[in-house]
C-alpha cells in the first residue's frame, strides 16, 4: 500500500463514451492499475483498454454486479455518466474500505438531476446565479404569464437530465412560450421536463470550471471552454458539446479565486448542512457576466468533451487522484497540468443533434491511440462500436463519434491542429465545427 492506494488496484470504469475513453487512456498510464473493467456497452476505442464487464449496470442488476465486483476484487469504481449517479450507482456499490466509488451519491448528484432543487440550494448559500422561477405542468398558465411579463428574453430548462439537450436559449417571448409548452404540455423530455426552470438570460462568455471534492478538500482543475451549439459561430440547437479547449484565458487567476471562494466552497458547505458528503467531480458551468461569474448549472461528473482536453494535459497519477478523492485524502494528491494548451474537436454523425445516422464504417482516423502514447494527438471514441467482422473498421453508433484532441504550445495552435486532423476522420455524413476556440481569437 502507498498513501492508501493499493499497489495494484482493479478498477471498474462505468460509462461508454468519449469521456470514459479519455479517462481509460490516462488510467492505463498509472503504474498502480491492475485490471481495468469497462462498461458492457463500451465503444470500440474503450474496449481496447479494458475488459467489458459481463454484468449490466441497471438498478435491478446491482446485486449480481456487486457479487462480480467482489469476485474480481475490484477496489475502485469510477462513475462517468450522470444517469448512473441519479440511479444510486455510487450508493449501491460503495463498500469502504474494501471498495471505493469515485462519484457522488444520489443525494449529492441532485445538484445535476434536479435543477429546481439546485436553484434553491444556491439561493440558500448566496451563490451567484441567474434569477429564476420553477413551474410544473399544473402551473403552465402561470409559466406562460411569467414569460410574457419578462422585459428580456429567458432561458427555459427541463429540471431533469436530458443529455445536454434540455435547455432552450430564447430570443423572444414567443420562442419561450413554445419551449414551455413543448416541455410541460407535450412532455418533450418525458419526466425530465415535468418541471421547468425559467431563468433570466445572462450575457457574456461561458467557461467550465471543474474541481475534485473529497468531502472537505477542494482541488480546482484548469478551466475549459465548451462549445455547445451545433453550428459554427455558435448557431443552431444545443448539443452535448461540439468541442472544448483548455485552459481558457478567460478564467484569470482572479476569476478562479472568485469561483473557488464564492461558488465551490459555499456549495459544498450548503450540501454539508443538508447532511450530504460530496465526493467526486463538481463541475460548474459559469457565465462571466459584467457583474462577475454566475452559475448556469452544476454537473456532478467529468464533462464531455472537457475531459478529453483535460486528460491531454493531466500530469500525475490519475488513479491516485481518483482514489484519494473517494477516500477523503485529496490533500495528499499530486496533480498538475502540462504547459501549453489542448483542444478537442468532435466529429459528429449526420443528423446530430436530432436522429443521427449509425452503422457507417469509420474508414480513416488520423492516428491510432495506444495506452502509453502521450504524443500531441489522440482520437477518443465517443459514439462507436466494434465491427462485426474481426479486424474490421469500427462503426458509428451515436451522434458524437470521435473527439480529435490535440496538444500544442498555445490555444490557437492546439485548435488549429485538432481542426486539421478532424478532417482526416472519414465516414458517411461526418461533420464538425471548424471554429472551436473562436471566442478568444
Amino acid at each position: 500500500m502507498s498513501g492508501g492506494v493499493p499497489d495494484k488496484c482493479n478498477v471498474l470504469l462505468a460509462g461508454s463514451g468519449g469521456r470514459e475513453h479519455a479517462l481509460a487512456w490516462k488510467l492505463r498510464q498509472s503504474p498502480r492499475l491492475g485490471k481495468l473493467w469497462v462498461d458492457p456497452a463500451a465503444n470500440a476505442g474503450l474496449r481496447q483498454f479494458g475488459t467489458p464487464c459481463p454484468q449490466g449496470f441497471e438498478p435491478r442488476n446491482r446485486f449480481h454486479l456487486e457479487r462480480f465486483l467482489e469476485k474480481e476484487n475490484v477496489q475502485l469504481v469510477v462513475v462517468g455518466p450522470e444517469a448512473l449517479l441519479e440511479q444510486s450507482f455510487a450508493d449501491d456499490l460503495s463498500k469502504p474500505p474494501q471498495r471505493l466509488v469515485f462519484g457522488p451519491t444520489r443525494a449529492a448528484a441532485r445538484l445535476e438531476w434536479d435543477k429546481a432543487w439546485c436553484k434553491q440550494l444556491l439561493r440558500s448559500a448566496n451563490v451567484p446565479t441567474a434569477e429564476s422561477r420553477t413551474f410544473n405542468a399544473q402551473q403552465i398558465e402561470a409559466a406562460l404569464h411569467y414569460v410574457r411579463s419578462r422585459p428580456d428574453p429567458v432561458v427555459v430548462k427541463a429540471s431533469g437530465l436530458c443529455a445536454g439537450k434540455g435547455v432552450v436559449v430564447c430570443d423572444d417571448a414567443k420562442q419561450a412560450e413554445a419551449a414551455v409548452q413543448s416541455m410541460l404540455l407535450n412532455k418533450q423530455h418525458g419526466d425530465a421536463s415535468a418541471q421547468v426552470v425559467i431563468e433570466e438570460r445572462l450575457h457574456g462568455q461561458e467557461v467550465s470550471v471543474l474541481a475534485l471534492v473529497d468531502g472537505s478538500n477542494i482541488w480546482m482543475l484548469d478551466a475549459c471552454q465548451d462549445h455547445k451549439q451545433v453550428g459554427e459561430g455558435d448557431t443552431g440547437p444545443n448539443t452535448g458539446g461540439m468541442g472544448a479547449y483548455c485552459p481558457t484565458p478567460l478564467a484569470t487567476p482572479e476569476v478562479m479565486q472568485f469561483v473557488e471562494r464564492e461558488v465551490m466552497v459555499p456549495t459544498v458547505d450548503a450540501l454539508r448542512r443538508e447532511g450530504i458528503d460530496y465526493r467526486g467531480v463538481l463541475f460548474a458551468g459559469l457565465m462571466l457576466t459584467h457583474s462577475g461569474p454566475k452559475v448556469l448549472e452544476f454537473n456532478c461528473r467529468f464533462g464531455d468533451p472537457e475531459t478529453q482536453a483535460l486528460m491531454m494535459r493531466w500530469q500525475g497519477d490519475l488513479l491516485d487522484a481518483l482514489w484519494r478523492t473517494a477516500e477523503g485524502t485529496l490533500d495528499g494528491a499530486d496533480i498538475g497540468f502540462a504547459r501549453g494548451a489542448s483542444c478537442c474537436v468532435v466529429v459528429c454523425a449526420q443528423g446530430y443533434p436530432g436522429t443521427p445516422r449509425s452503422g457507417d464504417s469509420i474508414e480513416a482516423l488520423p492516428e491510432s491511440i495506444t495506452p502509453n502514447d502521450t504524443q500531441g494527438l489522440q482520437c477518443f471514441h465517443g459514439g462507436t462500436k466494434p465491427s462485426a467482422q474481426a479486424g474490421g473498421q469500427p462503426l458509428t453508433a451515436g451522434g458524437r463519434v470521435i473527439g480529435v484532441t490535440a496538444l500544442a504550445a498555445d490555444v490557437q495552435q492546439a485548435c488549429a491542429s485538432a481542426t486539421r486532423h478532424a478532417a482526416g476522420v472519414r465516414f458517411q455524413g461526418a461533420f464538425f465545427r471548424r471554429d472551436i476556440g473562436h471566442r478568444i481569437r
